[in-house]
């Protein structure tokens, strides 16, 4: 007990010490000071320290033998403080000031790297991924050779799977919506969103991996969509789903998918030879309208 609580005050005292220490620095009038004081407690892991100093030393040491690395400290500090939003704009602002400096390829990786650290789970806004992979995209235009090359690709193909994945809820989401009406407008409907979004999910990025999630998709939204058509719609898009599912076995012929493809063709070739039995919309105009 009595162990427990010397430590406790020992601890204390040093965290006290410490802060009074850190307190001194800061008020120092001596930048030089200030300055190896800053790059000692980025080196030691003090990082919230180090930001606190360097924020003011930058301005201080612009046009000095000291800016470019204190500048670029600053955005490292800011990074390993987890603060990702400042460091993409302090590595953005190196990297527009020191095109040709010493920490530029590094300055440019930086923000893609710090933006890409601070991306959403993918059913959230996407914005911040978008603009990672434009940095990215960016630092292998300027740096074409860069010995990261393979690495930052493969940080683009994660974030590209994050934005496909955000199509993939969303498509997802319109299926399960299904009949619920109160989220659309102008006629609209959820199998029609459906498709739409992973039809054109597919055309953005036609080589994902998940292809054929949006192919079961739009395949089971189109079977749907069949059956809650109107009289006059029913008999084509019953085809257009049997087409669908047609193509599906056709691309995906050993998916876990493909039997319920085929009970899918077994119920819309029996609708069709029905439709096609009945008479025609214009046969019975004068019957009433379901």
């Amino acid at each position: 007990m009595n162990r427990y609580f010397f430590a406790t005050i020992f601890s204390g005292l040093l965290f006290c010490s410490c802060a009074h220490e850190f307190n001194t620095v800061y008020k120092s009038p001596d930048a030089s000071y200030r300055y190896e004081y800053a790059k000692e407690a980025f080196v030691t892991g003090h990082f919230s320290r180090a930001v606190t100093l360097l924020e003011d030393l930058v301005s201080y040491n612009k046009g000095t033998e000291n800016a470019e690395e204190c500048l670029y400290m600053l955005g490292l500090a800011q990074y390993n403080n987890s603060d990702y939003e400042s460091a993409a704009q302090t590595f953005n602002k190196y990297f527009t000031t020191y095109t040709k400096g010493k920490y530029a390829e590094m300055a440019c990786y930086f923000v893609g790297q710090s933006q890409f650290m601070s991306t959403p789970e993918p059913r959230l806004d996407q914005t911040q991924t978008v603009a990672a992979i434009k940095s990215f995209q960016d630092y292998l235009d300027i740096f074409p050779d860069t010995e990261m090359k393979d690495f930052v690709q493969n940080k683009l193909y994660a974030l590209q799977d994050k934005l496909v994945l955000k199509e993939l809820y969303t498509a997802k989401l319109y299926y399960d919506l299904g009949t619920y009406f109160g989220n659309c407008a102008g006629g609209e409907n959820n199998y029609d969103a459906c498709i739409i979004t992973a039809q054109n999910a597919l055309k953005d990025y036609p080589y994902t991996p998940r292809r054929e999630d949006f192919a079961v998709l739009i395949m089971k939204s189109k079977f749907e969509l069949a059956g809650m058509s109107v009289s006059g719609k029913k008999l084509e898009r019953y085809q257009d789903a049997e087409d669908e599912c047609y193509g599906f076995i056709n691309e995906y012929p050993d998916s876990k998918n493909a039997d319920a493809a085929k009970r899918y063709i077994g119920r819309c070739r029996a609708m069709i030879d029905k439709l096609g039995e009945e008479p025609t919309e214009e046969e019975q105009q004068f019957e009433p309208f379901i």
